[in-house]
């Protein structure tokens, strides 16, 4: 199986605690942090991924709109420049520990989150990045990683 995120959510994941716009959303979320915890391999895609599934039925939802669109943009490009390869939708990423380590310090010193900006859920990741990430609930430990 492979867990299909767009590139924003790449940033999302870092950060999760368990809240969201729904209890569905946020029952399906926890499924997909299992998954990534567990280092299913990540699919980048361009709009709607698995973890927008429980908005997409609303024509309406953000997960629709041109902001996001840019800001999955700028996600992809700020992590492409950090791990040095290019993420067009397609490219697939394994979420190993050190790969969550390494956006996870460059996401708390502001580098990869020019994306952010304008997020209604900023404040929140912000107190999370800057509480060491205590709490998240993608946590990537693989038993042949130090």
């Amino acid at each position: 199986m492979t867990v299909r995120l767009r590139a924003h959510h790449l940033l999302c994941v870092l950060t999760y605690v368990g809240r969201g716009y729904s209890p569905a959303f946020v029952e399906n979320y926890e499924a997909i942090a299992t998954r990534l915890s567990e280092g299913e391999e990540i699919e980048l895609v361009a709009g709607p991924d698995d973890i927008c599934g429980p908005l997409t039925a609303d024509p309406e939802a953000h997960c629709h709109g041109p902001g996001v669109i840019e800001r999955d943009r700028v996600a992809a490009d700020a992590i492409a420049r950090l791990i040095g390869s290019p993420l067009p939708p397609g490219a697939r990423l394994t979420p190993s520990a050190a790969l969550i380590a390494r956006l996870r310090k460059t996401f708390a010193t502001g580098e990869i989150r020019a994306a952010c900006s304008g997020c209604e859920w900023a404040g929140l990741c912000d107190h999370v990045a800057d509480g060491d990430y205590l709490g998240v609930k993608v946590s990537v430990y693989h038993s042949c990683e130090k």
